[in-house]
């Protein structure tokens, strides 16, 4: 005979494999004697890394090595100035990487925060409070309202007890619990309705249960581990920059070398050609490439957090704009984690509900979408008033006052909170739309007493004076009220309940209930004068029925828009939820994430799944409901195996583990807990789906923007190492000494670089599918087009050179101007190639005057560049003298040419279109079910 599980236990087999009385509890030795076997009950936070070590480890970087390798040179060549930048940026990165790792390391912390921190338990036959760390195996926990559930336990007694478990299950709403024993072997978490886990908040009612797992063993230790065993990712701007690094040096310092050997050998001195290979090698190396992304993400960083996205690692942005496939959670990311009356069904009549969330404004409507008359309608009067009598919760009103703008007055907007069961507050909501609110019936009716809601019974009823005489008003679930009801309000008149009757409502009950509505019956009576109401049972028989409610948490209304504007991005949206199967596909549908030919799994599925399964299906799937903490890792994990770069969104302690291994996790920032902040690298401050494409398109426009400053700075690189190198080849003397290679360098990589990562990002940049996760940093022909700049800015340069050094070949005042003209021509030619890097196609295909900083930034370097020229005592540090009118008819031509050529050649071909998102092709899917009776 295989051995049950706990939740397969009857109460005697339970205490009889945990070795305990449930009457006396544990007694004080045996208590100690497991204690020393189990271990305190608490999470283990995993090794721990030291900070020094830490910020000792953002040293190791490929990166970092070449900078400091390029400070020993600065230093060397007498550039203080540049080495002590490059310090400076060193010592940055270090610092924020460090800040980055230390912060995410607090995903455990933040997950013991969530055990309790006492507990009530029975140990020597009395109620005694210990620190809930002292639990084992086999104590008996009490528990009451407001509790937080110190272990796991499996309930042995229950009185109306409902425990709040969204964090860990994805549950939208509390759920009630029971001792019974449940038959089935594999059940999700979020069916074990006679299981409580540490973590999770008891809402309402009482409770008694015995602990059968503690510490790591827990449910809430197994996401615990899972964090501890996840790796985050490497982004693909780290990996990319990485390789690049790598390339630039190995080529930057092989044609340094060459130039300099290329030089000797034509005559040139040793020494001079060393300083100036030295200084090449500096100049090719762009040592502020570092700095310029760390820049761009910072103030891309600076605009998500006004788009309601706190990033809380650099280039997250940068990987949300690659992302391939958006993961999120259901309740409170792609609904609203409010649930809402959104139906009702009356004698026939199927009613709609309009309004979302708390805020008590609505209308009731009939099918031709017009306003019932509440005072002529009896039964939704007599309904209304069931849903705000029968009730516990109540609405609360509060207020929030935002920053004035610019002349505009100070305004305040009311914020409308539930206190007490989302459910029953769904109904507070719903009948004060129609005007009926608690307050204004509290002096009409007085309540008598309550007969709570218990899980057997499924129902809760009041008893209430008024006018003199008694009324019993009752709500639960449709099947169990209507076994109590006799008659029923059908055309404002009480019939009796036929047959007929009752399979109307029942097929309204199924309607709704097929649509993902969470159903609630309502009744009532009269209490004759001489009857005696005692019990329960006296109260709810007899009653009189009257309607249904429908109830879901509703989709966020901005969410459909965001998911479409995925889609046509080449993102796929998929729904991963605790919530059972028809909840989610009735949200999916609605919000469109179900595409034609796609498919949804259930928890149980995935269980009967090998990881090969999953991978071969997970591409086609689009919604998984029904899973636990370990399907959601898994389901990311094959998504990434597949290709995909994945962004896990979510709120909960379930959504943890997932969302530190995708590679971007996104939480919630009203809604989501500790543990899921810490473990994310960006936070979305409300809590909204559609920010998430806010900062898709931020993301894409920062890499796109990081790829124009390496299309410049290296083809710029380029076109001077070229310059260098065939001059040196054809036997030329220098054209550029190697102070002026220096200040090229500077004049030219710093300003326009930095403007460029700030620059507008191009219009049909969402209707681009997603760069590949291995796609190379020069993909896209951009190491076609920085190699071809980079020959004719070089080729040009030269030409320069050569045309003015021609007038006298063996003056060394000539040597002096044509080197002025190629350092001049050198530094005009990068000027006017930074505006063509702000475009895909070419120079005219964008307008050049709208990035003010572009401008501001390639003046200021013009404006240097004539210092150097034209102030005296500048030029003998230079080795420069001033150009006359022919100088810059040759410089401008020169310049000009190696982009306006090229320009002009886009333009007469109309340019090379941009690749769109390709159709997806439909076929037959999951059918969207309509609500009707």
């Amino acid at each position: 005979m295989e051995q049950k599980m706990w939740h397969q236990m009857n109460t005697e087999e339970l205490q009889q494999a945990l070795s305990v009385d449930g009457s006396s509890g544990l007694s004080s030795v045996e208590a100690n004697k497991r204690l020393e076997i189990h271990g305190p009950n608490e999470l283990s936070e995993g090794e721990k890394v030291s900070p020094i070590a830490l910020f000792l480890n953002q040293f190791k970087d490929f990166m970092v090595l070449v900078l400091m390798g390029a400070t020993l040179i600065s230093g060397l060549l007498g550039e203080y100035l540049d080495a002590i930048t490059i310090v400076a940026i060193i010592v940055i990165n270090g610092i924020l990487g460090f800040v980055q790792e230390f912060r995410a390391e607090r995903s455990l912390r933040a997950l013991k925060k969530l055990s309790a921190p006492a507990a009530h338990v029975l140990r020597d036959n009395e109620v005694i409070q210990i620190p809930a760390d002292q639990l084992v195996p086999g104590d008996v926990v009490l528990l009451e309202s407001g509790d937080r559930i110190p272990a796991d336990i499996r309930w042995t007694e229950t009185n109306s007890c409902d425990v709040e478990e969204s964090a860990l299950t994805g549950e939208s709403v509390p759920v009630s619990k029971h001792a019974s024993p449940i038959d089935e072997a594999s059940i999700p978490l979020g069916d074990q309705r006679n299981f409580g886990f540490m973590g999770t908040m008891v809402t309402r009612g009482t409770g008694r249960g015995i602990v059968v797992r503690t510490g790591m063993n827990t449910e809430m230790g197994k996401i615990a581990d899972l964090i501890q065993q996840t790796e985050s990712m490497e982004t693909p701007l780290q990996h990319r920059l990485e390789q690049l690094g790598k390339i630039l040096i190995v080529v930057a310092l092989g044609l340094t070398v060459m130039v300099v050997i290329a030089g000797i050998m034509h005559g040139q001195p040793a020494y001079g050609m060393f300083l100036a290979g030295v200084s090449l090698a500096v100049a090719a190396i762009p040592e502020g490439l570092p700095a310029i992304v760390t820049i761009a993400l910072a103030l891309g960083v600076q605009r998500m957090i006004k788009r309601k996205a706190i990033v809380r690692k650099l280039p997250s942005v940068e990987t949300l704009g690659c992302a391939s496939v958006i993961c999120s959670d259901k309740t409170g990311t792609l609904t609203q984690n409010k649930m809402t009356v959104t139906h009702m069904w009356l004698g026939g009549r199927l009613l709609q509900v309009s309004g979302e969330g708390y805020e008590p404004i609505g209308h009731i409507l009939e099918d031709n979408n017009k306003a019932v008359d509440l005072k002529n309608d009896q039964a939704l009067r007599r309904l209304m008033q069931i849903a705000a009598l029968c009730n516990n919760a109540s609405l609360a009103e509060g207020y929030h006052s935002e920053k004035p703008k610019k002349k505009v007055k100070e305004e305040s907007s009311s914020t409308w909170e539930i206190k007490g069961d989302p459910t029953e507050g769904a109904l507070v909501v719903l009948a004060s739309k129609a005007g009926v609110t608690q307050q204004s019936l509290n002096g009409m009716y007085e309540r008598v007493c309550e007969f709570p809601f218990d899980s057997e019974r499924k129902r809760m009823s009041v008893q209430l004076k008024h006018q003199g005489g008694q009324l019993i008003y009752s709500k639960g679930a449709p099947d169990m009220l209507l076994e109590q009801c006799a008659y029923i309000l059908w055309d404002g008149k009480v019939v009796p309940f036929t047959g007929t009757l009752r399979q109307k409502v029942l097929a309204a009950n199924e309607g709704m209930a097929k649509s993902a509505l969470r159903v609630l019956g309502m009744a009532y009576r009269e209490v004759r004068s001489y009857e005696e109401v005692a019990n329960e049972n006296d109260a709810e028989c007899n009653l009189i029925f009257v309607g249904l409610t429908g109830m879901i948490d509703p989709p966020r209304k901005e969410v459909r828009d965001a998911i479409s504007k995925c889609r046509r991005a080449g993102i796929k949206t998929v729904m991963i939820t605790g919530d059972h199967q028809t909840t989610a596909e009735a949200i999916a549908n609605q919000l469109g994430i179900i595409q034609r030919g796609g498919m949804l799994l259930t928890g149980q599925q995935l269980e009967n799944m090998s990881d090969d399964d999953l991978d071969q299906k997970v591409d086609d799937t689009y919604v998984y409901a029904r899973v636990s903490p370990e399907h959601k890792l898994r389901i990311v994990k094959s998504l990434q195996r597949k290709g995909h770069v994945v962004a896990m969104t979510g709120d909960g302690v379930n959504d943890a583990p997932a969302i530190k291994a995708a590679d971007i996790g996104i939480a919630m920032g009203i809604t989501g807990t500790d543990v899921s902040k810490e473990a994310s690298a960006l936070i979305l401050s409300d809590d909204n789906f559609s920010t998430i494409v806010a900062a898709i398109e931020e993301g894409r426009g920062i890499y796109e923007n990081i790829r124009k400053f390496i299309r410049y700075l290296l083809a710029s690189n380029v076109g001077e190492i070229l310059t260098m190198f065939i001059a040196m080849m054809l036997g030329f003397p220098l054209p550029l000494v190697p102070i002026q290679i220096l200040w090229v360098n500077l004049v030219t990589d710093g300003l326009p670089a930095m403007a460029l990562g700030v620059d507008q990002a191009e219009k049909d940049l969402m209707e681009q599918r997603p760069r590949g996760a291995k796609e190379n940093i020069f993909a896209r022909r951009l190491g076609w087009k920085i190699i071809s700049r980079g020959i004719l800015i070089g080729v040009f340069t030269l030409l320069a050179f050569w045309l003015t050094l021609r007038v006298d070949p063996n003056s060394a005042e000539q040597l002096v101007k044509a080197q002025s003209v190629a350092f001049a021509t050198l530094v005009m030619a990068q000027l006017i190639h930074v505006f063509d890097c702000r475009s895909s196609r070419s120079i005219f295909h964008r307008n050049i005057l709208q990035n003010r900083y572009l401008v501001l930034a390639v003046l200021s370097s013009i404006v240097l560049l004539l210092a150097v020229l034209y102030i005296e005592p500048l030029q003998p540090v230079f080795k420069t003298m001033p150009l006359d009118l022919r100088d810059w008819a040759i410089t401008l031509v020169a310049a000009g040419v190696p982009t306006f050529v090229m320009g002009i050649g886009s333009v007469l071909t109309g340019g090379k279109p941009r690749k769109t998102t390709p159709t997806q092709k439909r076929s037959p899917l999951i059918k969207s079910t309509n609500i009707r009776a």
